[in-house]
């Protein structure tokens, strides 16, 4: 088999399966507008991103974004109220908040950022479970 040859059955076999691959997308494409959308209440009350002037890295990040989540738990079982507070914290309280949840002399992982992620999660599943009443 000659070279061109080859050539001309990788193009064909390549057109094939991307025809093929375009149907399938135009298919899996109805399925996803059939999907209900989030409530407003739930797009609203997001955790935001934090910036990335806020430390050199995203683990540090990560960890201050775990403290915000833990912070706004915390505000809610001070005041009782289901309001979204993640949105009413600032960074910089953030960062003031952070110093009693270091555990770590290394400045590149000064946080155990898994276990901030899992008290957050856990502080924020009662707020879920109280407020969903």
């Amino acid at each position: 088999m000659t070279r061109i040859s080859k050539l001309f059955i990788a193009t064909v076999l390549t057109a094939l399966g991307a025809s093929t691959g375009i149907a399938m997308a135009q298919t899996d494409h109805k399925s996803f507008e059939s999907m209900a959308l989030p409530d407003e209440d739930q797009i609203a009350c997001k955790v935001p991103r934090p910036p990335r002037d806020l430390a050199e890295t995203a683990y540090v990040r990560n960890g201050y974004r775990a403290i915000l989540r833990i912070m706004a738990a915390e505000k809610w079982q001070e005041t009782g109220s289901c309001k979204c507070f993640l949105t009413e914290i600032t960074w910089e309280e953030v960062i003031d908040s952070g110093q009693k949840y270091i555990t770590s002399s290394d400045p590149k992982r000064p946080f155990n950022t898994s276990e901030l992620r899992l008290l957050a999660d856990a502080k924020l599943a009662e707020r879920d479970k109280a407020c969903a009443n």
